[in-house]
Parts: C-alpha cells; sequence; structure tokens
C-alpha cells in the first residue's frame, strides 16, 4: 500500500494506493505540521483515523508533503514519527511546496509555485528542484497574504475601530470576540495559526465590500512584491497556487497579477488530487 499526504497546519489530505494505482481510501487528519505540533500530538493524530491506524502495517511506501518541513531537521524529525507508526515502510518527506509544484505542473515545467492556504509559501522549480528566495520563519513574522495574515488584519481592523460598522456588526455576530476568548485561543491553545486562519471566511464571504477589497488587494500586492518578484524570471513563466486563500479570491488574484504583468496558471484548492497523476507519470 502506498499512501500519499498533503499536510498544511490546518488539516492533512492522505490518500491510499494499491499496487496497481487504484484508491483504497481516502481520509482526513488533522495538521502534521512540525512547527506548531510535537511527537506525542502527531502520534495522536495519526491514531485518531480508524484506516491509518489499522492498516499501518501494510504500508510499503509514504510520500509526505507537509508545512513546516522545509529544514533538515524538520524533516528528520517526521521521517522519525512515520517510522516509528509505520514500521513497514519506506518513508520520504518533502516540504508541502513541493506537493503543490507536483499538483499544478505533472509534466514538471518551469514556474513559480505559490501557496496561499491557512500559511503561505513561493518558490521557483525549475524543473526538477525548488528553490527559495524568502525562508519562511512562520505564521509570526511572515505567512503574508494568508489565511492566518488574513484573520489577524480583521481583528485588528476590529478592534482598532477601523472596520465599518455594518461589517463590524456582521463579525460580532459570526464569532466570539470576546478579548479573553481571542487571548486563550491564541497563547494558550495549539494551533493559533489555524484559529487565526477561522475568521478568513468571513473575508471571503464579504470580499466584494470596499473595505474588504482593500485589505485583499493590499495583501496581494505585498505578497507579489515579498515574494515573486523575487525570481529574476517571474515575468517569463506561469504563477501556480493552490489553497483555499488563492482558489476563493481567484479574481482577486488574477487582477493583482494582472497589473504587476505575471502570468497566472492554475489555481487548486487541494494538491491531494493532482499528488495522485504525478506519481503515476513518474
Amino acid at each position: 500500500m502506498k499512501l500519499l499526504v498533503d499536510s498544511g497546519a490546518t488539516k492533512a489530505d492522505w490518500i491510499a494506493l494499491d499496487e496497481n494505482g487504484d484508491r483504497l481510501f481516502t481520509t482526513q487528519t488533522l495538521g502534521l505540521s512540525p512547527e506548531v505540533i510535537n511527537k506525542e500530538e502527531a502520534i495522536e493524530r495519526l491514531k485518531d483515523r480508524f484506516d491509518i491506524y489499522n492498516n499501518r502495517n501494510d504500508v510499503s511506501s509514504l510520500f509526505f508533503y507537509g508545512a513546516g518541513c522545509g529544514t533538515d531537521r524538520m524533516k528528520k524529525f517526521m521521517t522519525g514519527i512515520f517510522q516509528e507508526f509505520f514500521p513497514n515502510a519506506s518513508v520520504s518527506v518533502n516540504e508541502d511546496t513541493y506537493a503543490a509544484a507536483y499538483a499544478t505542473n505533472p509534466t514538471n515545467g518551469k514556474a513559480i509555485i505559490c501557496i496561499l492556504g491557512t500559511g503561505s509559501n513561493c518558490s521557483y522549480f525549475d524543473g526538477e528542484l525548488l528553490h527559495q528566495k524568502v525562508q519562511s520563519l512562520g505564521y509570526i513574522a511572515m505567512d503574508d497574504c494568508s489565511g492566518n495574515r488574513f484573520g489577524r488584519d480583521l481583528i485588528r481592523a476590529y478592534y482598532f475601530n477601523k472596520m465599518p460598522q455594518h461589517l463590524a456588526t456582521k463579525f460580532e455576530q459570526e464569532y466570539n470576540l470576546e478579548p479573553d476568548v481571542i487571548k486563550n485561543n491564541l497563547y494558550k491553545e495549539p494551533n493559533p495559526n489555524a484559529y487565526l486562519a477561522t475568521f478568513a471566511k468571513f473575508l471571503i464571504q464579504h470580499k466584494d465590500d470596499a473595505f474588504i477589497q482593500g485589505i485583499i488587494t493590499t495583501a496581494m500586492q505585498v505578497f507579489v512584491d515579498n515574494y515573486i518578484t523575487q525570481y529574476e524570471n517571474a515575468h517569463e513563466v506561469p504563477v501556480h497556487f493552490v489553497g483555499s486563500i488563492a482558489f476563493y479570491l481567484k479574481a482577486e488574484l488574477t487582477e493583482v497579477l494582472a497589473k504587476n504583468n505575471l502570468t497566472l496558471g492554475n489555481v487548486l484548492r487541494r494538491p491531494i488530487d493532482g499528488l495522485i497523476e504525478y506519481h503515476e507519470l513518474n
């Protein structure tokens, strides 16, 4: 049995394939980002899914693409966890940008690959390897134009009284905005980045409002300036995206990239299905 896994900070999508490439099962766990969970939490999240736990001894190979797996230390950390949990499997761990590259670009063309989901990332794919100009420092310092950054922007706009009243009223109805609740989720509960990203739903629902449009277009321009145009050939290759933020804000993304003379490529909500095609071709 082969397992293909694409994991963000919020959730991880799993597909099990037999030796003929046919699907045995699909499932989902909570995210397995080594930046925000420890070994014990990772094991518990694996045990929580019966189909994963019950088949752990039958897995012969595991291909894991995960947020937070961009350094050798994090790759080694996750490899150790998987080798312990799947004792008969060969394990391959790569950062989630490779899943995005393979899913949006299964024929391995040169492209810029971006992730806009709970977090954000941007790399150049030369047809074989990914190259990063900007090393991510995680959700506190970076993650421009991501779900968690949009959540932070909305909360700040609300608390600094910058959010228009008609939106503030709806925001209060949608979320518990008590200071103690927010601070508890940010500083005491696990996965504060995923908590912040839950507010992005409000931004997407009200994306046609002028105030929200300002937040979106400003953030996208910052992402273009800080990430995409770091690459000298950015105007010569397509720019592919994966992630819910990119998927639901595709119209805004198209407009901002066009203004910057950049070519929008494929936009996928989830890379997991594209990974099947890639692994079949390769």
